[in-house]
């Protein structure tokens, strides 16, 4: 039996279960590793759906030479399983999941009179840590606030029960500056130091209310025992936390024990953001960036990024906000898409995140390869403009006259979005009298493209024409006589309000002013203009030359073309010195011109 005979009948035999299967290669190498509600559906779908849209599915299932499948209870399972299988083994079709950086954390130790410190890479040694905190900022305040309302001991001495008997140690400055309750020596006992350590796991975990409550309850004790001084300092202690959670609050306190994961991509990657709510406090932050192996869809960057964080930072919050559904059945988790209110605004705000996020991460790529950013332009561009290709050859009209007369025409052209001057040209227009851009555009059009045709060049993928709908129309017209209409696409910009003008389409396109296929554009458009009129000037300037040196006996063709290379206008001419013009002309006719511009 043959190899594809062999994985069909293979497939035939699969259960209808969640679990998840494994795809080999020849050489007995795991390639994909995908998780399924139902394995024999899931699995057949590679082998019989038109993977030829998809070059990257085609390749993986050409290279499928045996695959393995476990069963497992529920899809959340499967989902957690191939998470940790493609973490294991690293397949090459897999997405990959690249955290954005080392976060750092909170650590309670697992001793008597336990420390409390930060630290960047928690280990399996049984103490308590807590995090991670999006920025050592954010930590360092939970780590002030500690500080404050609980005096712990920093040193790393070693406080047995008989240490302590013995008098092994002494009382350190950060007993007498208020640090530390000098537990070392017995002024402080087990038990209240041990008290404050479960009012620091509150505090860590989010939960101030139990906080505030604990620190009420001491306040009234302390002034029912008439000991107001410490009813004072517990009072100070409760402003502290309020105080705290007011500026750490930016939802309700009753949005408590949720998870928000929210996703930006594109064609190649996508940028998770999370969070993790407690009591309207956001104690948790993470983003991950995700490569797309094959053309992933949202939902399924969603899941694996759940995945990820869930076998990271093992949450079990029992609600999980969304911006869109996933497949969780039989999870025990409760999944929400708000739609208003304080929920719709956490998941606003994760969206945000993950937009700056990915904003961050593409610049930073396309620092180090700066062709990554022309190919994200392109197919921004592309996009935007309803375009069916990249358009990496732009070219871009713009007509000039002066009162009516020295009509000329310009054509900047852009490769990759940049100016490539090498390939500007200019038209002095010839059958049009008078200021008509329409009859001007009908003209150049076809001039600049039959002879592109003719001289076998590369053709523009779009043409942006300075203009309306006039202007627009008759381009299309010229486009039309050489049977280049719809084989290049083309518009027209109008200046007053930077609207897009398409072909057969009465609605302009409003483009965001920020938006840089609008810059592009409009780049475009003023180097065209800048570049025709400019050339417009010069040639004024040397007919004025010229019409001027007519004027003058002794002056011949040949005379007058020197002048005119040189000097390119009658103002240069006029403010030259004698000597300057004689290296030109010689010194005879050079004292005529000079004679007749300065008696």
């Amino acid at each position: 039996m043959s190899a594809e005979n062999s994985l069909r009948e293979f497939i035939l035999n699969l259960p209808q279960k969640p679990g998840i299967y494994k795809y080999f290669d020849e050489e007995e190498k795991i390639i994909y590793i995908g998780k399924a509600k139902n394995l024999k559906k899931r699995v057949s779908s590679y082998f019989t759906k038109n993977h030829y849209e998809n070059h990257k599915t085609k390749v993986l299932v050409s290279k499928i030479k045996r695959i393995e499948y476990v069963v497992v209870e529920t899809e959340y399972d499967a989902l957690l399983l191939e998470n940790s299988l493609i973490k294991q083994y690293k397949p090459r079709y897999n997405i990959n999941l690249k955290d954005d950086k080392s976060y750092p954390y909170i650590k309670i130790t697992n001793e008597r009179f336990p420390r409390v410190f930060p630290i960047r890479n928690p280990l399996n040694d049984g103490t308590q840590y807590f995090g991670p905190y999006s920025s050592v900022k954010m930590m360092n305040v939970m780590l002030d606030l500690i500080k404050e309302l609980y005096p712990l001991r920093n040193c790393n001495l070693n406080l047995s029960e008989e240490n302590i008997r013995k008098g092994k140690f002494r009382l350190c400055l950060e007993y007498y500056i208020g640090n530390c309750k000098g537990p070392c020596v017995g002024i402080q006992s087990e038990a209240d130091y041990m008290q404050n350590i479960e009012q620091i796991r509150f505090l860590l975990k989010g939960n101030l209310n139990e906080v505030k409550t604990h620190l009420k309850n001491q306040m009234r004790e302390a002034a029912d025992s008439l000991h107001f001084e410490d009813a004072h300092r517990f009072k100070t202690h409760l402003d502290i936390v309020e105080k705290f959670q007011a500026k750490s609050t930016i939802v309700p306190p009753t949005i408590s024990d949720v998870e928000v994961l929210s996703v930006v991509s594109d064609s190649n990657k996508g940028f998770v953001n999370y969070l993790r709510v407690t009591n309207g406090i956001i104690t948790r932050a993470r983003n991950l960036e995700i490569k797309k192996m094959l053309d992933e869809t949202d939902e399924e960057l969603l899941l694996s990024a759940f995945a990820e964080i869930r076998s990271i930072d093992n949450t079990h919050a029992p609600e999980l906000i969304l911006p869109i559904k996933i497949n969780l059945e039989k999870a025990a988790i409760k999944i929400t898409i708000p739609q208003r209110g304080d929920k719709k605004m956490l998941l606003d705000l994760s969206l945000k995140n993950a937009f700056y996020y990915k904003k961050e991460r593409t610049k930073a790529s396309e620092t180090l390869d700066p062709a990554l950013r022309i190919d994200r332009i392109m197919e921004t561009m592309q996009e935007d403009l309803r375009l069916t290709e990249q358009p990496r050859h732009i070219e871009c009209f713009d007509n000039s006259n002066f009162q009516g007369k020295d009509a000329v025409s310009a054509c900047v052209v852009f490769k990759n979005g940049k100016p490539s001057k090498s390939d500007y040209r200019h038209f002095l227009v010839k059958t049009v009298e008078g200021a008509d851009d329409f009859a001007t555009m009908r003209e150049v059009i076809p001039r600049r493209y039959k002879r592109l045709l003719e001289e076998r060049q590369s053709l523009p993928q779009l043409i942006v024409v300075d203009g309306g709908k006039g202007q627009l129309s008759s381009a299309v017209e010229a486009l039309k006589g050489l049977e280049l209409y719809g084989k290049i696409a083309i518009l027209g910009i109008a200046e007053k309000l930077e609207e897009l003008y398409f072909p057969e389409d009465p609605i302009p396109l409003f483009l965001d002013k920020k938006s840089e296929t609008l810059k592009i554009i409009q780049q475009m458009r003023d180097e065209a203009h800048r570049f025709g009129i400019t050339h417009h000037r010069n040639r004024r300037s040397k007919t004025s030359l010229h019409s001027e040196l007519d004027e003058i006996k002794g002056v011949g063709e040949k005379t007058k073309s020197t002048l005119l290379q040189y000097f390119k206008s009658v103002n240069n001419l006029k403010n030259a010195e004698l000597k300057e013009i004689e290296r030109q002309i010689g010194v005879k006719k050079a004292h005529i011109i000079f004679t007749h511009f300065h008696g």
